[in-house]
């Protein structure tokens, strides 16, 4: 699942590779009198590049994905993903200015993204003591779906034919629940083992 998350924002990468090419291909800071007088397109805090290329910058941004530390390695790992989205951010705010942006690229997907990436960091960040407790919870709750429909089984067998009717949508219902309790425990444990493989 993390390594799917990554994979997809190495994707949005190379997408705005792509886009930052068009972009200095059409030669648009030349059209402007202020950015020809510059001599980096970005603060010296946000990227250690100097150019008036951006394609540049994507590369540097490139990097810092390629360069991200171990997970394990907590603080540096929020920092640099903390970098890599403001990076992105610097990026698609230069080339959302452009044509080049409407046609390949839009903000509200990518606002969407990042939330997503956000979020999926923060779970990738998780400790295996909390992922443990995750795990443990929904293997309690697991337990308690599977006596529910026992329970309701035991009834079914006791119940006239308009009752028998209402209890087994009740355990189609429980069913659906335990289906989604046994997908919860199947993430939780592909990242427990992510998250030891890792150490």
């Amino acid at each position: 699942m993390n390594a799917q998350i990554l994979e997809r924002l190495h994707i949005q990468i190379e997408k705005i590779k792509r886009d930052a090419k068009a972009f200095d291909n059409a030669k648009w800071f030349d059209k402007n009198r202020y950015m020809r007088s510059k001599h980096r397109l970005f603060d010296a805090t946000l990227f250690n590049t100097r150019s008036m290329i951006l394609l540049d910058y994507v590369d540097e941004l490139s990097e810092t994905y390629v360069n991200l530390p171990p997970i394990t390695h907590r603080r540096s790992y929020e920092y640099a993903i903390e970098r890599l989205t403001t990076q992105l951010e610097a990026v698609i705010r230069v080339l959302k200015s452009t044509p080049v942006w409407q046609k390949d690229l839009d903000s509200n997907k990518f606002v969407k993204k990042k939330t997503y990436y956000k979020k999926a960091v923060k779970k990738i960040m998780q400790s295996s003591h909390e992922l443990h407790q995750e795990l443990a919870k929904n293997k309690e709750f697991e337990r308690r779906l599977l006596v529910m429909i026992e329970d309701k089984k035991a009834l079914l067998h006791r119940a006239c034919d308009d009752k028998a009717s209402e209890i087994n949508l009740e355990i189609l219902s429980i069913h659906g629940r335990l289906g989604r309790c046994r997908k919860a425990i199947s993430a939780t444990e592909d990242n427990i083992k992510f998250s030891e493989k890792n150490k």
